[in-house]
């Protein structure tokens, strides 16, 4: 069977580390805040302000003031920190957040990322995906694999503006996970785990990038 969101995200939290910063993208990214692993300390940022992002709240935890930078009420972990849009950016390009978690609307098999705006459609704003992209140490996608009409999301080239070129490392989806791997100068990703019940073939369908399988293909651990 596909991965759930739920089940997407928890393997997503499974690249943490401990006293890792780590940015977490509007969208199905921001359910990792849920699967930190116990016992870990990891500082959740989030580029309205916030460094030190927690779970989110239960009903009578809720914070009309405390947001995450897709206006979803959030919490704050002890140790947490506030701060302007300024500060914020400067982390994510001075380098000095570990890993961003991010939603994806195409990604080409040579790790450009298209997931900011569909032309003809209205723009809330660019956000920080691009500085995150391009300042981050490891970014990592969350996504579900095909588009609600079943078109694939890995293809040869994006069609829909970039947010960035070249660099994406992973890839989680609902079929199956995806590495950045080098061979011969070429880069493409490899598929190193499938879900649960999900075939090779299956994600062959749902992909018209190409890809590498590796040879030491396993499930996903749900």
């Amino acid at each position: 069977m596909p991965l759930t969101r739920d089940q997407i995200t928890r393997r997503a939290a499974g690249e943490l580390h401990d006293g890792f910063y780590v940015n977490l993208g509007i969208g199905m990214p921001t359910l990792v805040a849920n699967h930190v692993p116990a016992g870990m300390q990891v500082w959740l940022q989030s580029e309205n302000g916030l460094l030190g992002m927690g779970r989110f709240p239960h009903e009578d935890e809720v914070d009309a003031d405390l947001i995450n930078a897709g206006k979803q009420t959030v919490t704050a972990v002890a140790g947490a920190s506030f701060f302007d849009g300024a500060t914020s950016f400067a982390m994510i390009r001075g380098g000095h957040i570990d890993m961003a978690i991010l939603g994806a609307m195409e990604i080409s098999q040579d790790g450009d990322i298209a997931n900011w705006m569909v032309p003809g459609k209205m723009v809330k704003g660019v956000g920080g995906a691009m500085d995150l992209v391009a300042g981050v140490k490891r970014v990592v996608v969350t996504m579900e694999h095909t588009t609600k009409k079943g078109e694939p999301k890995i293809i040869p080239q994006c069609t829909l503006p970039l947010t960035g070129k070249d660099c994406i490392d992973m890839i989680i989806t609902d079929l199956c996970v995806m590495h950045r791997r080098v061979r011969d100068g070429l880069k493409r990703f490899e598929v190193t785990e499938i879900a649960p019940d999900v075939t090779r073939q299956q994600v062959e369908q749902a992909t018209s990038a190409e890809i590498w399988w590796s040879p030491e293909l396993k499930p996903v651990a749900v």
